[in-house]
């Protein structure tokens, strides 16, 4: 597992712990990729056998602000890049990453290349729902999409929901400011009449609290709104937590109340926090890419090594392109794709 030591609001600490702690559940080798003396530093602080942790060198760090262009172009030595290098040379299995997300996708749909039939990967999230879990694509990686791309999405969300949820048949929504079909903006309007026509299991428009209702198992959106769904999210557990220590706080009667709930609320808890699942797989790449939060804790970045040693281990990327490769709806929007770009050409 390569993680990116130097990617993250609290890199290298933050980073370096989480992997530590990680490596001490895996069977295989956690490689970090940064500055050698800074991450030697910060190893010092922990033990752990030396023969699970391995150090690569990276002399450039992309800045969490920096243009992912900029990133590809001038920065081949960045902590990023040499992670993902590695992953591309099959030298490693899996990458980590809690830098710079719009970097990591732009050298991983460089170095790693596309999926056949796919024009743009898409961050998929599980959020926590009254039947378990809903997919949620994209949460960042395509600010700006085009009708197509959404129903891209839905089919890479169709099948990740099958082969993770092990949902028979998923339901697929797409989000919008309500559930007539008058609503929307141009290109959801476009995907909506796309998709009814498609052989997914399509519902038509939801709303957002419908993520979490459990009426659909994957919600399909573009990359500036499903991130602010995710951050919404996010901030709403970090809410919940500390509103109910405030009111523990405040009364006796509460502390014996959660003395005797005690594991019912961190159940609920540890549902709706967003450390509990670490980072979110690259949709649509050849290969394993975990893309955490920014401000990714050492726990999270421990669960997201996991996680992504997990979907290693049951192949899910294996089984996500055979099942893309084979799908029929994806030839078909593609054979679509390609006659509107032949149009256009010759119109011209």
């Amino acid at each position: 597992m390569a993680v990116d030591a130097m990617g993250g609001d609290y890199a290298p600490r933050a980073v370096v712990e989480g992997a530590v702690r990680a490596s001490k559940d895996l069977k295989g080798e956690v490689v970090l990729v940064g500055d050698n003396s800074r991450v030697q530093e910060e190893l010092k602080r922990y033990s752990f056998p030396k023969r699970k942790v391995k150090l690569v060198h990276a002399s450039q760090v992309v800045a969490m602000d920096e243009s992912p262009s900029k990133a590809v172009r001038s920065k081949a030595d960045s902590s990023i890049r040499v992670a993902i290098d590695l992953m591309a040379d099959g030298e490693v299995d899996a990458v980590v990453t809690a830098g710079n997300s719009g970097a990591a996708m732009a050298i991983a749909m460089w170095r790693l290349k596309r999926l056949h039939g796919v024009e743009r990967p898409a961050l998929a999230s599980l959020h926590p729902s009254v039947r378990g879990y809903t997919v949620v694509l994209d949460v960042g990686a395509n600010v700006d999409c085009r009708p197509l791309h959404l129903v891209q999405f839905a089919i890479m969300g169709e099948i990740y929901a099958r082969l993770v949820l092990k949902r028979e048949r998923p339901a697929v929504g797409l989000l919008s400011n309500g559930t007539e079909d008058t609503k929307g903006n141009e290109v959801t309007r476009k995907a909506h009449q796309m998709l009814k026509r498609s052989s997914l299991n399509y519902v038509g428009y939801i709303e957002g609290k419908d993520i979490y209702a459990g009426d659909v198992d994957v919600v399909v959106c573009d990359g500036f709104v499903g991130n602010v769904v995710l951050k919404a999210s996010e901030g709403m557990g970090d809410f919940l937590k500390w509103i109910l220590r405030r009111e523990i706080r405040r009364s006796f009667l509460a502390q014996i109340g959660y003395l005797l709930m005690g594991k019912a609320w961190r159940r609920i808890v540890r549902k709706v926090d967003y450390t509990s699942y670490g980072g979110v797989p690259l949709l649509g790449v050849r290969g394993v890419c975990f893309i955490c939060h920014g401000h990714s804790s050492p726990l999270a970045i421990e669960r997201a090594v996991l996680a992504a040693a997990d979907y290693v281990i049951h192949d899910v990327n294996t089984s996500l392109v055979r099942a893309l490769e084979e799908s029929q709806e994806l030839k078909r929007w593609g054979a679509l794709r390609f006659w509107e770009h032949f149009r256009d050409r010759t119109s011209h």
